[in-house]
């Protein structure tokens, strides 16, 4: 543990949001948490955001973020932040919302910034980004409303692949992902869907082995861990509930076994052209699947992934033998001081 600095840099803690991964958002937020304490020369102060922007303490002050980069409260005590750590999954921290924020009010922040936090939370314009850059990723329709011709697209997609996930576009960790398997559940699952983003990705449901790998910056090289694996329970797939229940019967393992050198080099060199190209910063989880004839796709690309005890990036940062309190710190000292 270092000593006190008299002069110690400034971090804000912002986690919540407000979404339907507020609770996650929070958990994520007690790993940060933990890894930054006895650090001598930062000094952290933790608010929780709701669902309106509003901002409290663990006391129940209500706090804003100013535009001269203070804390204020209530009785308008200014503090001032130095830098910002969004521990939010989901809206507005996963959405490029509230780095937008904290550009316009020059402070700095760990994480993507708004353009590729924005492209990489929908999951149709990651889809037109991936295809850009020349990586290959799992057959999809796109729709634009839940009328007429859209959803006949979904209809006959359905009879070509005979199963398919209806994927709400702009929602994290599984949130609005249903699987389809006959005609009659295709109606309810749009409509699910569509109530909760305007529009809806259904994409080719392939038998597959789910791989992670964490890409972040450290100590100012690009690390591409190599690939971890998810195993789902044989009559789920990876939902929301399996990734962050407690009761969760995912098996997860932080180097997958039995993969071929090209394969591990394939991974590799598309998960340095999805940073690279979508413009990443600091740190993302890059998923693939695996298909039993040898096929690799990249299937999304997060850029806030979970940080709870059985997420999978702190271990493979881990497993890659960095220190997380070193790498956090470090980018904190770096943004601040130059």
């Amino acid at each position: 543990m270092s000593q006190p600095s008299p002069n110690p840099i400034q971090v804000l803690l912002i986690c919540g949001g407000g979404s339907s991964e507020h609770e996650v958002s929070l958990r994520t937020a007690d790993f940060i948490e933990k890894q930054l304490q006895g650090i001598g020369d930062i000094t952290l102060t933790r608010v929780e955001m709701d669902g309106n922007g509003r901002l409290t303490d663990r006391d129940g002050g209500v706090h804003y973020l100013s535009q001269q980069r203070q804390l204020v409260g209530e009785d308008g005590s200014g503090w001032d932040v130095h830098y910002v750590i969004p521990s939010i999954h989901g809206y507005p921290g996963e959405t490029g919302d509230l780095q937008s924020q904290l550009e316009l009010f020059g402070i700095p922040y760990f994480g993507c910034g708004p353009e590729a936090s924005k492209v990489c939370f929908n999951k149709i314009t990651t889809k037109l980004w991936l295809s850009a850059l020349g990586i290959d990723n799992t057959p999809y329709q796109f729709l634009c409303s839940n009328d007429g011709e859209e959803t006949a697209k979904a209809t006959m997609a359905l009879q070509e692949w005979g199963a398919v996930f209806v994927k709400a576009s702009s929602q994290g960790s599984s949130v609005g992902c249903f699987k389809v398997t006959e005609e009659e559940q295709m109606a309810e699952a749009l409509e699910q869907a569509f109530a909760l983003s305007p529009y809806v990705l259904v994409e080719k449901c392939l038998k597959v082995r789910e791989l992670e790998v964490a890409a972040y910056t450290y100590e100012g090289e690009l690390v591409i861990t190599p690939p971890g694996e998810v195993c789902a329970p044989e009559d789920t797939f990876y939902s929301y509930e399996e990734k962050y229940a407690e009761g969760s019967r995912a098996r997860t393992f932080v180097e997958a076994e039995g993969l071929s050198e090209a394969q591990l080099g394939w991974i590799h060199e598309a998960s340095k052209r999805a940073f690279t190209g979508l413009q990443l910063e600091d740190l993302s989880r890059i998923d693939f699947f695996l298909t039993a004839n040898g096929d690799i796709y990249l299937n999304e690309v997060n850029t806030f992934p979970g940080m709870t005890p059985i997420s999978m990036f702190p271990k493979m940062l881990a497993n890659a033998g960095h220190d997380f309190s070193h790498y956090l710190s470090s980018l904190i000292r770096e943004a601040v001081n130059g």
